[in-house]
């Protein structure tokens, strides 16, 4: 059974269109750790949240393995590149409909390819989502 491939891809493509047909921005909540291009300075506790709207970002392309996407931090261009096991939830921002993941940052480690590997691996954080009305 370990041959099947993940759906994790798969539902993250069908919420992120889901929130772009009906006018959401769809937002992603990642775990941050030296695999996860992303603008260091916005990130908190291992974790950001990243807007994947039309409108925030350029050049979006959701592969199975990574989601990767240009967008501007404090008016700076940013190439962003996140390995889809590290995505914790997508969900619209106006009504935090979405879908959180579970995420074990060890096994996460053991997965990542030998070219990805850390040079530091960072302590393992519970993460959590909160819906905020």
């Amino acid at each position: 059974m370990s041959d099947i491939p993940s759906n994790k891809p798969y539902l993250i493509r069908a919420l992120h269109q889901w929130c772009s047909d009906n006018g959401f921005a769809p937002f992603i909540a990642v775990f941050v750790d030296s695999t996860v291009e992303v603008p260091i300075e916005f990130v908190k506790n291992d974790e950001i949240v990243l807007n994947l709207s039309i409108e925030a970002c350029h050049q979006l392309q959701i592969e199975n393995e990574y989601i990767s996407f240009q967008a501007r931090f404090g008016g700076v261009p940013r190439k962003i590149l996140v390995p889809v096991t590290h995505i914790l939830a997508i969900y619209a921002r106006e009504n935090g409909q979405g879908m959180s993941f579970p995420f074990d940052s060890k096994s996460i480690q053991e997965q990542i390819p030998e070219k990805l590997e850390p040079s530091e691996t960072k302590s393992a954080k519970q993460s959590f989502l909160k819906i905020v009305k």
